[in-house]
């Protein structure tokens, strides 16, 4: 019998077989399939790793949310969410082999060691950085590790030549769920929340109480960009604003039953006025809180529309560690409103894609909701919608510009930040004397215009008419002073101030504050 001969029958035999065992356990069928593997496939396989890609397989049969981690990837996300880690409280900037120093955390180690932005570090451990064609996450492993472990700095700096080394040791680093907060005038108040981890509530409570120590009286809480995270923390950022036993949601779970979140009344800020900042990005625990305060009427909501993800994730930790985060609920808004969009097919993932094709983000007559989709508010009978995300009260177009190839290049490519920590390194001591606080630098500064021919020289140039090519050039200039700001005062905040000056939404949820009647016209507050 000829090859070809044996592979027919061994093929005939393997149909017989199956016809007679059809109904087999699938359970049964998959351990059956993974045994044939290891028995016959030409090459040694690995079970586990094969395991680990028929669950991934498995799960992408399921939803978009749920998904399959490793062990070491439950651990990385854990250690994410915690709002913290072990390291030494440093941002830093690869260029040319060097890592220099941007920024120091206060009250971090390198603080305590007399670590200066500006400050190149040569070597960690006393392995040279130079010539080993380390990525920054292979700089953020070496610098990070376990609290109290020793870590040793190699450091070159502008006034001396000559090395020095500096021992540290290893402290608990906050990793903040608030990007900045501050006054934007002498009443009106601004928190821009990242993420909604462990330390979100916490961080909530000292920022309101510091923004209502300096005469806050109305708030702008900026969501744009956040993706989520902890429903729990959602649940507890939402008892800074809401009364007590006001429900944030409820969810189902495949048994159909209903559970129910509310407030416990503990909140800084559950009077005065309040707008919330959301856009495309806005998704899953962010539009949990923003669904509550629009359904409660207790903000005004302004941007564009969320995300559209209604779905709640459960984890499930298996024997080895690894973790399987399954969608065991959908979750509603207090109204009723379930704002999970569909997601079958690949426009779910291509969120921005698609929006900006459909003209959306730019015109919100572009947007339609079934009248099936109506909802009331609870207080104001406003009317809402369900099932595609949280829509703004007040629409705000994006510029499209900041989606442009050379905007993206600038942004993504970290050009800005190189351009913007050379010009600080070579001038930083005359910066901090002609400008020793943000409202001089932000009043004054004249962006020298070289720093725009040198983008020239690196082939990076607008392209367009001259308006678009005018416009492109004034949001380049405006993120080289953003950076240089928040290298200069060395913080983030500075950054998104600058930044802020320019964001339509931002603008708009300040005009709408500063005009009390056309803020409850907004929530048809004086109708009720």
């Amino acid at each position: 019998m000829n090859t070809t001969t044996c592979y027919l029958a061994l093929a005939l035999g393997l149909l017989t077989i199956s016809g007679v065992n059809a109904q087999v356990n699938p359970k049964e069928k998959f351990a059956s399939a993974l045994r044939a593997i290891e028995a016959n496939y030409v090459d040694p396989t690995d079970d586990e790793q094969l395991t680990d890609a028929a669950i991934r397989a498995m799960i992408k049969e399921l939803d978009p949310h749920s998904q399959y981690m490793s062990r070491k990837e439950a651990e990385a996300m854990n250690q994410a969410m915690s709002g913290n880690y072990a390291g030494i409280g440093i941002q830093y900037l690869m260029q040319n082999d060097s890592l220099f120093i941007t920024q120091i955390v206060p009250e971090g180690p390198a603080e305590k060691a007399g670590l200066r932005a500006g400050d190149r570090i040569i070597a960690i451990d006393g392995q040279q950085l130079a010539g080993n064609g380390l990525s920054n996450l292979d700089i953020m492993k070496k610098i990070r590790g376990e609290k109290g472990q020793p870590i040793s700095l190699t450091l070159v700096r502008r006034s001396s030549p000559d090395p020095l080394t500096v021992a540290l040791t290893r402290g608990t680093i906050p990793n903040r769920s608030i990007r900045s907060y501050y006054m934007v005038d002498k009443t009106i108040g601004y928190i821009s929340l990242g993420i909604f981890n462990t330390t979100t509530r916490s961080e909530l409570d000292q920022a309101l109480n510091a923004l209502k120590a300096q005469g806050m009286k109305s708030l702008i809480l900026d969501l744009q960009g956040n993706g989520g995270g902890y429903v729990q923390a959602a649940i507890g950022a939402a008892d800074e604003f809401l009364n007590q036993e006001k429900l944030v949601f409820y969810s189902v779970p495949r048994d159909g039953g209903k559970d129910y979140y509310y407030t416990g009344g503990q909140g800084q800020f559950m009077t005065g006025n309040m707008v919330v900042l959301i856009d495309q990005s806005t998704a899953s625990s962010s539009e949990i809180l923003t669904g509550a305060l629009q359904d409660w009427d207790r903000a005004v909501v302004v941007g564009q529309r969320s995300f559209g993800k209604g779905l709640m994730q459960k984890p499930v930790t298996l024997l080895d560690g690894s973790v399987l985060q399954l969608t065991g609920a959908r979750y509603y808004t207090p109204a009723g409103r379930s704002i999970q969009k569909p997601y079958h097919g690949h426009a779910y993932e291509d969120n921005l894609t698609t929006r900006l094709k459909s003209g959306e983000l730019t015109d919100a007559q572009n947007i339609h909701f079934p009248d099936s989709l109506k909802y009331k508010t609870l207080v104001g009978k406003r009317t809402v919608y369900g099932g595609g995300g949280i829509m703004p009260d007040v629409f705000v177009p994006i510029d499209t510009l900041e989606f442009s190839p050379y905007f993206q290049q600038l942004v993504g490519s970290g050009i800005i930040s190189q351009i913007a920590f050379e010009y600080m390194d070579q001038n930083r001591a005359t910066l901090q004397k002609q400008y020793p606080d943000f409202q001089s630098y932000e009043k004054n500064f004249q962006l020298p215009a070289d720093l725009m021919e040198r983008l020239a020289k690196m082939g990076i140039t607008p392209k367009g008419n001259e308006a678009t090519q005018a416009r492109l050039k004034t949001m380049a200039e405006l993120h080289l002073k953003a950076q240089i700001a928040s290298q200069l005062f060395g913080s983030n905040t500075y950054y998104q101030r600058m930044l802020n000056s320019e964001n339509g939404s931002y603008l708009r949820a300040i005009a709408i504050l500063k005009k009390p009647k056309q803020y409850e016209q907004y929530l048809q507050i004086s109708q009720h």
